[in-house]
């Protein structure tokens, strides 16, 4: 009991806590409520009351907490009475369920700020405030944000709340360490970087097209983001040198992309892979600095990227399955042609998505490589990957208009393999 087990002294900090977060309410209440309708109740005078009413009814009798209880039934009573009362006058701004709900969270701020921690109630307190300041802007976000964009939200939540929890954690094939978990598990950290770029994109769009638009694209795909700066490129009449800039910058973000997917799994794989992947960073952020630098004013709208919304269940599905057969394939592959069969994987896998077998060594897919072959293999991945967007890159934009981008996505596939043999040596 209350009573017995808190110092007068603490009981007294405890109590002036209530009074003071209930003042601070108050001042957010009356600011965004009481400024247009002052005769609604509550506010920097009736917060303070009221939360020190709820604390002495409870410090009454805590045990059954009877004399708390008929207070909270009094104020319910009473506010539902205004309530109607204003209803009958359409005053419909009084009717609004925030000025009873504040007054019924005040009023549980007492027992609240002397049965548990004080982070609880100033916790609770600060989020009332900022639902409470931010009403404009939240209610703004309705006419911001569309209907599908609420769905996708939905399953966002489908994915990482419902299904990841229910899928089981059991090893499926005995050559493979894979378990539908360890499955789903990389589903949503792929579906979780795609879908935070994609809003980025989306809701933060960056005025004038500037480098980050590119870099963002990178974060999401940088192979997709080469393809439709290199048709960018061959719908233009000369070279221009902020598209080549714009296809080095998302191969550069990829470096990073990489190091953050895996940390996430296995940050001892990343520690090795960091220098690396560092060294591969700088220079390729080097020469999309280089290549920015002979851009004309003006011409770096043509860099923004269209965010198309990566978030869909089917491709989740997908992801899954391709992750299955990935992960199967490199123990098969291990098991029968060892560590020379993993890198000769992996530059064959270079030439699509590199996700699948990069997150399937991160999750153990090869137990028995050391960490610096499996560093190896990454960097294998990722250079082979940037062989094929140099080749996509011609492909989509024409060898006249792209040659450029592709030469220095090529290099940086040379440097990548480089590294790669510097591990093992």
């Amino acid at each position: 009991m209350v009573e017995k087990t808190m110092s007068p002294i603490e009981l007294a900090e405890r109590l002036a806590l209530v009074l003071a977060l209930a003042f601070f309410l108050g001042l957010a209440f009356e600011e965004t409520y009481k400024r247009d309708e002052p005769t609604i109740p509550g506010g920097i005078r009736t917060f303070p009351l009221v939360g020190l009413a709820g604390a002495m009814l409870y410090l009454v009798e805590p045990h059954w907490v009877l004399a708390f209880g008929a207070g909270l039934l009094a104020i319910g009573a009473w506010l539902f009475a205004f309530l109607w009362h204003e209803q009958s006058l359409e005053m419909g701004s009084g009717r609004t369920l925030v000025v009873p709900v504040s007054n019924l969270l005040v009023y549980a701020l007492g027992p609240i700020a002397l049965t548990q921690p004080p982070w609880v109630a100033v916790g609770m307190t600060v989020a009332a405030v900022l639902v409470i300041g931010a009403r404009e802007r939240m209610h703004g976000f309705v006419r911001l944000i569309p209907q599908d964009e609420v769905l996708t939200a939905g399953k966002f939540l489908i994915l990482v709340g419902i299904i990841l929890p229910l899928v089981p954690d059991t090893q499926l094939i005995a050559i493979s360490p894979v378990t539908p978990y360890h499955i789903w598990l990389a589903v949503v950290a792929i579906s979780s970087l795609s879908y935070l770029t994609y809003l980025v994109q989306r809701y933060r769009p960056v005025k004038g097209g500037a480098l980050l638009s590119a870099l963002l694209g990178g974060a999401y795909s940088s192979t997709a983001t080469t393809v439709v700066l290199a048709k960018r490129q061959k719908e233009a009449v000369t070279r221009r040198p902020e598209l080549s800039a714009g296809i080095i910058a998302a191969t550069a973000i990829m470096y990073p992309r990489l190091a953050a997917v895996i940390a996430f799994f296995s940050p001892p794989i990343a520690v090795v892979l960091l220098p690396g992947l560092g060294f591969l960073f700088t220079v390729a952020a080097a020469i999309s600095w280089w290549e920015w630098r002979n851009i004309q004013p003006g011409y770096a709208d043509d860099l923004a990227i269209p965010a198309a919304n990566p978030l869909q269940l089917t491709t989740a599905l997908i992801f899954a399955v391709v992750f299955l057969a990935v992960s199967l394939a490199t123990a098969w592959v291990q098991s029968v042609f060892g560590q020379t069969g993993i890198f000769t994987l992996a530059a064959l896998v270079g030439a699509s998505d590199i996700d699948p077998f990069v997150l399937s060594l991160a999750q153990g897919g090869a137990p028995g490589m050391s960490l610096s072959a499996v560093a190896a293999a990454v960097l294998i991945a990722a250079s082979a990957n940037n062989i094929a967007k140099a080749a996509y890159a011609i492909g989509f934009g024409g060898l006249a208009a792209t040659e450029r981008p592709a030469i220095l996505l090529s290099a940086l596939a040379l440097l990548g393999f480089a590294a790669a043999a510097a591990y093992l040596v």
